[in-house]
């Protein structure tokens, strides 16, 4: 989560420890398909926005990169530093007012956090992402697509995703319709200053990861 006001009412509290238990296994794939995406080089500097319970951090640690990670969920951020230890800096905090200086990071990535967030925080959230980002750097969105949905594959993936998203509450479920109301990611990148350099459609056409770029 990113509002600053919901810090005192974590959503995760009662199922982070469980996350990378049942949630892990249906998106590990995802996080290999970025990264091969975007291969990570040794000395990297990687921020995770929305780090969850770090698992993507751990990657990238494990590449030879120097990692970071932000995430407005106490319980996620507790569950991430204690499986990164000193091996990468978590913070607690939100995405849309980030602590770091303007062009530190060599990659990006924000995996499935913007079709969470509130309409209104989200392109404070790009803008940041945008702001930290050094000018040669990349930033890598894995997140919910329109469609068209393929069948039968695509249709048995929307059926699973609207479980989980269902499952996650009613404010998780209405801001997840609400991203699908306005074109998901392609809203958000064409309004900023960000050029798409790659651009990959998987799940039968639920899920869109898209490499940006400064322009």
């Amino acid at each position: 989560m990113f509002l600053t006001e919901k810090m005192n009412r974590d959503p995760y509290k009662k199922t982070a420890k469980q996350y990378d238990r049942y949630v892990e296994p249906s998106i590990a794939a995802l996080r290999q398909i970025g990264m091969k995406m975007y291969q990570p080089k040794e000395g990297m500097h990687v921020l995770d926005v929305g780090c969850g319970t770090g698992t993507n951090l751990m990657l990238y640690h494990e590449a030879g990169c120097k990692a970071f990670g932000i995430d407005l969920s106490s319980a996620m951020v507790k569950m991430a530093q204690e499986k990164l230890g000193h091996f990468a800096e978590i913070r607690l905090g939100d995405a849309s007012k980030m602590p770091y200086s303007d062009n530190c990071f060599d990659l990006i990535t924000g995996f499935f956090i913007l079709h969470e967030m509130p309409y209104q925080i989200r392109p404070a959230v790009i803008r940041e992402m945008a702001r930290v980002l050094k000018h040669d750097g990349r930033i890598l969105l894995i997140d919910y697509h329109l469609g068209p949905i393929r069948f039968p594959k695509g249709w048995m993936y929307k059926i699973i995703i609207l479980f989980f998203e269902i499952m996650a509450g009613r404010e998780h479920f209405m801001n997840y319709r609400d991203f699908l109301s306005r074109n998901c990611l392609k809203d958000l990148i064409s309004k900023k200053e960000l050029g798409v350099s790659k651009e990959k459609i998987v799940s039968g056409g639920n899920v869109a990861l898209i490499l940006l770029k400064s322009v």
